[in-house]
């Protein structure tokens, strides 16, 4: 229990989300673009062209402006919940998807890295024949927006928000010294396979909302919230996810932004450093506009909910 605390600590001064490789290894470099097949799709699944299982909400008017979710680790689309009720409600078409080895889409062995993640985005796309979207993604889904854009271009973007992403580089490498090192990202792992019902609980209860901080009041519903999509996911998804969400790098990836973008970032997030990610990000990406919460946490879709789901309907109507 100690050694848990002790790794705790570590995540509280930085850390957070995305997929394969072993514990110490960079994640696999940043391969060509490939085009998606056709895939097959149902009322809430996409089959991919490996033959995964993603299951996505389609809520809002049909006809409305899209907008497309990309979640957190160890999270679901459920995350999303109440940027998608109210943006609906505003008359956009909001799809979000569950990705692969997370909520109710297949458990694949292979496949838990960014490129992966990237192209199940694009095949979700693709099947819906979704055009001028905005892509919206938090943490990890920040980083699998990013993939996106930098595999499969911008032809059906129109706009892009990264909320608390991982983007650029969350890893310290020489080429990326204010990273965060290899260590934090070792003790998740650690982590996740002495006991990571224990660690979303830990995760939840402190650093991710913020809830370790002095004066907070912690909320059951919302720890629970994120245990519960943790540990609907699979063991090895979220295990191999670690290493996609902090080697992998996006920097190039970033520059080829040519959509309107803005980048939304707590300044007391715990989890993805703001100053290792945010501030960054809005550098790399051309006129990207950057919006500082100050005081808030990682997971502010939830706890700054009303501001976060007003700012992103005011970039869609800009």
């Amino acid at each position: 229990m100690k050694s848990m605390q002790r790794n705790l600590s570590i995540l509280a001064a930085a850390l957070f989300v995305a997929a394969g490789a072993a514990p110490s290894m960079a994640a696999s470099t940043h391969s060509a673009t490939k085009p998606v097949a056709a895939a097959q799709k149902t009322a809430s699944t996409i089959t991919t062209r490996d033959g995964v299982q993603i299951y996505y909400k389609d809520w809002g008017p049909k006809d409305g402006p899209v907008v497309v979710f990309s979640h957190g680790w160890p999270l679901n689309s459920d995350s999303w919940e109440s940027q998608m009720i109210f943006l609906a409600s505003e008359g956009y078409r909001v799809v979000a998807h569950d990705r692969r080895g997370h909520g109710r889409s297949s458990q694949p062995w292979n496949g838990n890295d960014m490129d992966h993640y990237a192209d199940d985005l694009a095949a979700v796309i693709e099947a819906l024949n979704l055009r001028k979207v905005t892509l919206v993604g938090f943490s990890t889904g920040g980083g699998e927006v990013a993939r996106y854009i930098g595999r499969h271009g911008t032809a059906r973007v129109k706009k892009a928000a990264l909320v608390s992403a991982v983007t650029p580089f969350m890893l310290k490498t020489p080429t990326n010294p204010g990273g965060l090192p290899i260590e934090v990202f070792d003790g998740l792992r650690k982590g996740s396979l002495d006991n990571r019902s224990q660690l979303y609980l830990d995760i939840a209860s402190g650093p991710f909302f913020g809830f370790n901080r002095p004066g907070a009041k912690p909320s059951q519903g919302l720890i629970q919230s994120f245990w519960v999509q943790g540990m609907q996911a699979g063991h090895k998804n979220t295990y191999d996810s670690i290493a996609a969400f902090s080697a992998t790098d996006l920097r190039e990836d970033l520059k080829k932004f040519d959509v309107p973008t803005l980048v939304i970032h707590g300044d007391d997030d715990q989890i993805v450093p703001i100053d290792v990610s945010g501030r960054v990000t809005a550098k790399l990406v051309k006129n990207a506009k950057l919006i500082v919460y100050p005081g808030a946490p990682h997971g502010v879709t939830d706890t700054h909910k009303d501001r976060l789901n007003q700012d992103l309907l005011d970039f869609l109507r800009d």
